[in-house]
C-alpha cells in the first residue's frame, strides 16, 4: 500500500513492532516520541531510519499538550494510536496522574488532531482486554464464561485496578469522538498480556517487566495459582495493519490466545531456554499460604479472591477470521522473550 502512516509512542514495546511492520510493508511512517533527546529511547528508531532511507520520520510530541501530534499526522491516511503508560501496581503511586490523566487527555489530543487532518480515513487505538474486564471473577459473568468484545470493564476505579480504569474510559472517550464525525472510523485492539521479543530495547512495558523477577530468580520458591491471557507482540503488531488495511474491519478486536496460562506453566516452557532454569519456580503455591503472607507482598485478600485459580477462555475468533490473525505457540513466543531478554 502506497500510504503515510502515524504510529503514535514509536519508541514503545508494541509501537517497535508496528513501525518495523510498516516498513517492511514499504509504507512511509512517521512516529512521535517525547523528546528527540532521549538517545536510549530513540536509537532502534534512528536505526530503522538508516535500514529504510526515506520511509521514516521522527517527531516530538506529548500526550498532555494538545496540538503536539498536527505536525507528525500531515499527510498521514492512518493513525496508529499506541502510546498511552502502563505501570505495574507497585509503581502506582496516584492513578489518576500517572495513568488517568495522560490516556484520556492523550486521547482526546491525537483525536482532536485527527479531526483537523483530511487525509485521516482510519484510526487503529491500542486498547486492552483490561477495558473488557476488571477482574478475572468479572469473565465468570459473562456468557459462557468466556471473554467477549461485547462487554466494557464496569469494575475498575482510579484506585481499584487504575490500568484497567484508564483504558476503559480512554477507549469509550475514542468511541464518542469517532461517532461524531463521518470522516474517519475506528478500530480498537484488545490485547492481552503481550510477550515476545523487544526491538527498541526499552523495558518500560509492564509486559517486560512483568517475568522480569522469575527471570532473575526471585521466584524460585514457587508460583501462586495466577494465569495470563497471552498473545505475540508479532501478532498485536500485524492485527493493527490488517485493522486498517481490511475496510470491513470494525468494532474492537480480542487479541490473545484462547486458553490462558499459568504462571507455573510459563515457567515450565521457559526452564528449556534458560541458562541457568534452577532459578525458575518449578512449583504452585497452595492457595491457602497464598491467603496467609500474600497480603506480605502486596496481594489484598480482595485481589486474591477476585483472581487466585480464576480461569477463563478468550473468544477471539474475530481477530482470526476478519484479520487474519494465526496465533503461534506460546512456546515459541517466551523462548524469543527470553533470548531478547537475555541479550539486554
Amino acid at each position: 500500500m502506497s500510504t503515510t502512516a502515524l504510529v503514535t509512542g514509536g519508541s514503545g514495546f508494541v509501537a517497535a513492532h508496528v513501525v518495523n511492520q510498516l516498513l517492511e510493508d514499504k509504507q512511509k511512517v512517521h512516529t512521535t516520541v517525547r523528546s528527540l533527546a532521549n538517545e536510549s529511547k530513540c536509537r532502534y528508531l534512528l536505526r530503522m531510519q538508516k535500514k529504510y532511507p526515506g520511509q521514516l520520520e521522527l517527531f516530538e510530541a506529548d500526550l498532555l499538550v494538545p496540538g503536539s501530534f498536527d505536525d507528525a499526522m500531515k499527510g498521514c491516511t492512518v493513525v496508529y494510536h499506541v502510546a498511552s503508560p502502563f505501570l505495574l501496581p507497585e509503581k502506582i503511586k496516584d492513578g489518576e496522574s500517572q495513568l488517568v490523566k495522560p490516556a484520556l487527555e492523550g486521547t482526546r489530543n491525537v483525536l482532536e488532531s485527527v479531526n483537523k487532518t483530511e487525509t485521516v480515513l482510519r484510526v487503529v487505538m491500542t486498547s486492552t482486554i483490561g477495558a473488557i474486564f476488571g477482574d478475572y471473577v468479572d469473565v465468570l459473568k459473562m456468557k459462557n464464561q468466556t471473554l467477549s468484545e461485547e462487554y466494557f470493564n464496569t469494575t475498575s476505579s482510579v484506585t481499584n485496578n487504575p490500568y484497567h480504569y484508564s483504558k476503559v474510559i480512554a477507549e469509550k472517550e475514542a468511541w464518542k469522538i469517532c461517532e461524531a464525525q463521518k470522516r474517519w472510523s475506528l478500530v480498537c485492539i484488545n490485547p492481552g498480556m503481550v510477550f515476545g521479543p523487544s526491538l527498541s530495547g526499552n523495558s518500560d512495558s509492564g509486559s517486560l517487566f512483568l517475568i522480569d523477577e522469575m527471570l532473575k530468580g526471585y521466584l524460585f520458591y514457587g508460583m501462586p495459582n495466577l494465569s495470563l491471557a497471552t498473545v505475540d507482540v508479532r501478532e498485536v503488531a500485524q492485527a493493527h495493519l490488517a485493522a486498517a488495511e481490511r475496510t470491513s474491519a470494525h468494532g474492537r478486536y480480542i487479541l490473545c490466545d484462547v486458553e490462558m496460562a499459568s504462571f507455573v506453566n510459563i515457567s515450565r516452557i521457559l526452564r528449556n531456554y534458560h541458562k541457568r532454569p534452577y532459578l525458575l519456580p518449578r512449583h504452585q503455591i497452595p492457595d491457602v499460604a497464598v491467603r496467609i503472607v500474600g497480603p506480605l507482598f502486596g496481594l489484598s485478600q480482595d485481589y486474591i479472591r477476585a483472581h487466585l485459580g480464576v480461569r477463563f477462555k478468550c473468544d477471539n475468533h474475530r481477530s482470526v477470521e476478519e484479520l487474519g490473525i494465526t496465533y503461534r505457540p506460546l512456546e515459541e513466543t517466551l523462548r524469543d522473550h527470553y533470548t531478547s531478554w537475555a541479550e539486554k
